[in-house]
C-alpha cells in the first residue's frame, strides 16, 4: 500500500499538547505485516499516564483515513535538535538547551529549573542541568551534592556528576562551598564556557541552563558564543519582578532566541491547615507578561513551604511528592515547555549577531 504518510496526520490533533500533530510528530511506515503498520515518532518525551489510551485513538483515526479495518501502531519520542548555531556549539549531543532565566532574584529559579529537569526526565527523556551562576551556585545543594568535587579523567574535559538520575554540572563543584568567587566579567564568561563546553556531557535530550539574575556577560556569551533552542521566563506575580522579567525577555527577543513561554512562580499561599489561600504577591503578572509579549504562557505554581523543606535537604518535590498536586504541576508545565521545543522548525532558527560599539 502506498501512502502519503504527511497528509495521514492533516488535520488530527496531538491529544497530550493539543497541538496539529503534524507539528510534534512524524509519521513512518514500517514493513507491512497482515494489516499497515506505522512508528509514529513524537518530538517530545511521551511517557506517562494516558499513553496507551492515546495511541489506541491515534490508530483508529489512522485506520478510518486509510479505510482498513486497524493498522500497528507504535509510538516512540526521539529529540530533533533545535540548536541554534552560535559561533561554536560543542554541544554535538545535545538536542536542546533551554536556558531558565528571570532578570531577577528571588523568584525561585533554580528551585524551578531543577525540578522541571526532573520532571522532564520522568516523562522518559535523557536530561542534565548546568548552574550557569557563577557567583551564586545554588545546584549542589538541590542536587543533594553540597560535598561533592567534580573529577576528571584525563585532565582535560570534566565528569558531570550524577544526581536523581541527571548529569548536572556547577562550579560549586570546583570550589569549596563557603568560598566566594571574586571574579570579573571576562572569567566568569570563562568559566561558563569551559563548564559547559569542556564538561563531558553524555546523549541528551534537554539540558537545562539555570541563569543567574540579570542581563549581562553570561546571558550575551550564552546566545552568542554557544548555542539556545529556547528561553523560559520566570517571574513572580508582583510589578517590580514583572518588570525585571520583560527586561529579560526583550534581550532573548534581541538576540533572536526563541521564547517557549513565561512561567509565573509563588503566585499564592495554601494554608495547609484551613485551606486558604493568599495572594502573596499580586495576582495574574506572569500571564499578562506573556499577553504583552506574544509568548506562550506556561502556567503558574503556588508557593509551598514543603517545596523549600525538600529543595534544602536535597530532595526535590517532583521527588519526594510524586503524586501531589505541586508535582502535577510540574509535570504539566514540562509537558507544555516539551511541546512547545517540538513545535520549533529548526529551518527558521538563526545565528544570532550581537554588535557592541565602543564610545
Amino acid at each position: 500500500m502506498t501512502v502519503d504518510l504527511p497528509s495521514l496526520l492533516d488535520g488530527l490533533k496531538d491529544p497530550r499538547s493539543g497541538r496539529p500533530l503534524s507539528r510534534v510528530a512524524e509519521l513512518r511506515a514500517r514493513p507491512e505485516g497482515s494489516r499497515p503498520s506505522f512508528t509514529l515518532v513524537f518530538r517530545y518525551p511521551i511517557e506517562g499516564e494516558g499513553s496507551d489510551e492515546q495511541r489506541s485513538a491515534l490508530a483508529s483515526a489512522l485506520a478510518q483515513r486509510l479505510g482498513v479495518a486497524s493498522v500497528e501502531l507504535e509510538t516512540r519520542f526521539e529529540a530533533r535538535p533545535t540548536l541554534v548555531p552560535g559561533e561554536h556549539t560543542g554541544l554535538g549531543e545535545v538536542a536542546h538547551l533551554v536556558a531558565v532565566s528571570s532578570a531577577k532574584g528571588g523568584v525561585g529559579k533554580s528551585t524551578l529549573t531543577y525540578n522541571l529537569a526532573l520532571s522532564l526526565a520522568g516523562l522518559g527523556a535523557r536530561v542534565g542541568v548546568l548552574d550557569a551562576d557563577i557567583y551564586g551556585p545554588s545546584l549542589a545543594r538541590l542536587a543533594g551534592l553540597a560535598e561533592a568535587r567534580a573529577r576528571s579523567r584525563d585532565g582535560r574535559r570534566l565528569d558531570p556528576l550524577e544526581a536523581h538520575g541527571l548529569k548536572v554540572m556547577s562550579v560549586a563543584f570546583l570550589v569549596p562551598d563557603d568560598t566566594a568567587v571574586a571574579w570579573r566579567g571576562p572569567m566568569v564568561t570563562q568559566a561558563l564556557q569551559q563548564l559547559l563546553l569542556q564538561t563531558d556531557w553524555p546523549p541528551l535530550d534537554y539540558l537545562l541552563v539555570d541563569m543567574p539574575p540579570g542581563t549581562g556577560d553570561i546571558h550575551l556569551t550564552l546566545a552568542q558564543r554557544i548555542a539556545v533552542s529556547g528561553v523560559v521566563i520566570v517571574t513572580t506575580p508582583q510589578d517590580v519582578a514583572v518588570m525585571d522579567a520583560r527586561r529579560g525577555l526583550r534581550l532573548f527577543e534581541t538576540v533572536r532566541v526563541p521564547v517557549l513561554g513565561v512561567l509565573e512562580n509563588m503566585a499564592g499561599y495554601r494554608c495547609p491547615h484551613c485551606g486558604h489561600e493568599e495572594e502573596l504577591f499580586g495576582r495574574g503578572g506572569g500571564e499578562a507578561l506573556a499577553r504583552a509579549c506574544a509568548v506562550p504562557y506556561l502556567g503558574s505554581l503556588p508557593f509551598d513551604p514543603a517545596l523549600v523543606g525538600a529543595s534544602d535537604r536535597g530532595r526535590p518535590i517532583v521527588l519526594d511528592e510524586p503524586q501531589g498536586a505541586l508535582a502535577r504541576r510540574f509535570r504539566a508545565v514540562a509537558l507544555q515547555l516539551a511541546a512547545e521545543l517540538a513545535s520549533l522548525n529548526p529551518e527558521d532558527l538563526v545565528p544570532p549577531e550581537i554588535v557592541t560599539e565602543e564610545s
